[in-house]
């Protein structure tokens, strides 16, 4: 009896969550972890189908069913389960048959939830692929500035030994687009440094970004606010972030040309690692438009400098609110689909994160 009530505590205490099926795939058995991946108790779980605790999965289904009639374990790696049409769960799962009988009348199945595992390498792609961005841009503006300095120089010294009044119109031409083009390096380099940091509301930046937006954007345009009031302050640039919020809220503008819907949602993640660091508390800003969305072979990309899917965009508002970001410890993830696209900005809360 007591080496059963210890090996029940060590079940309970692990964090992979462990299912008992018998052969019509009816649970007669879930850990904690498990309760908490279903979101269901095992009292009101108990004699319950699993077609009845997953949607679709057929696949799934029947390599369970398989597993039961060959007595061999089945493996399904990065499996996405479908509990309800908005919570879908991508998981690591391993099923085995239990063999106190031949043939099985019981199925042991482990699911390891891997989201978090997949959302950190994907963060730590985007902000590796940033820095590295970054990096470039800047040697490429040190070898551009460098020689377009002379030649804008070089255009001024010529301008006044011209004789001619209508001759310093070509130098002219060469000095306007000298600037033009230091100007364009300019902006994609981006804000090298955070000159007024303080304590910073999240929802007076949406606010003042809304004011702006409303007072130029089509008639045709709404803006819905799905706030949580509980958010505390930041520790960052007020200014900066509201350019970059403006630049993620003005591509979303762009993209539903004249008519459609953005929400603006904010609500606090708990524990939460962004890249490599963890954080106490992050704010979670979602700016949501049911725009046409993203080409898929552009999404890879988008945070890149002179990425654009518009004619004549010059792709830089987002890479530059990604440097923004960047700078307060945060990050811009991007999802996207025909009617949905959802620009995610995290940001650290508190002077430390």
């Amino acid at each position: 009896m007591l080496l059963r009530d210890y090996y029940r505590r060590v079940v309970e205490g692990l964090s992979i969550a462990v299912v008992v099926l018998d052969r019509r795939l009816r649970l007669t058995f879930m850990n904690p972890a498990a309760e908490t991946l279903f979101e269901l108790s095992f009292r009101k779980a108990h004699k319950l189908a699993l077609t009845e605790l997953v949607i679709g999965a057929e696949g799934f289904i029947a390599g369970l069913r398989h597993c039961l009639e060959n007595g061999h374990p089945y493996i399904e790696r990065e499996l996405q389960l479908t509990f309800t049409p908005e919570r879908i769960v991508t998981v690591d799962c391993t099923a085995a048959p239990l063999l106190e009988r031949d043939p099985p009348q019981e199925l042991l199945l482990e699911i390891r939830q891997v989201d978090w595992r997949l959302r950190i390498n994907r963060e730590e792609h985007i902000l590796a692929q940033h820095h590295t961005t970054r990096a470039l841009v800047r040697n490429l503006a040190h070898e551009i500035k460098n020689p377009l300095g002379g030649l804008r120089g070089a255009a001024q010294l010529l301008e006044r030994e011209l004789p001619h009044p209508a001759l310093r119109e070509y130098t002219g031409i060469i000095i306007g687009e000298a600037d033009r083009l230091r100007n364009l390096v300019d902006r994609m380099l981006g804000p090298n440094q955070l000159p007024n940091q303080g304590d910073v509301s999240i929802h007076e930046v949406l606010e003042r970004v809304c004011s702006l937006i409303e007072a130029e954007a089509p008639t045709g345009i709404r803006i819905e606010r799905d706030y949580d009031p509980s958010i505390p302050t930041l520790w960052g640039d007020a200014d900066r972030l509201i350019q970059a919020v403006l630049n993620v809220v003005g591509n979303a503008v762009q993209a539903l040309e004249g008519c459609g819907l953005i929400t603006l949602r904010t609500r606090v993640q708990r524990q939460y690692t962004i890249g490599p660091k963890r954080y106490k508390l992050v704010a979670r800003l979602d700016v949501v438009d049911n725009g046409p969305g993203i080409p898929a072979e552009l999404q890879a990309y988008i945070f890149y400098p002179m990425i654009s899917s518009r004619p004549g965009g010059t792709g830089l508002g987002l890479s530059i609110a990604q440097s923004i970001v960047n700078q307060h410890g945060g990050l811009i993830e991007c999802a996207s689909r025909p009617g949905e696209t959802v620009f995610t900005l995290l940001l650290p809360l508190g002077k430390n994160g």
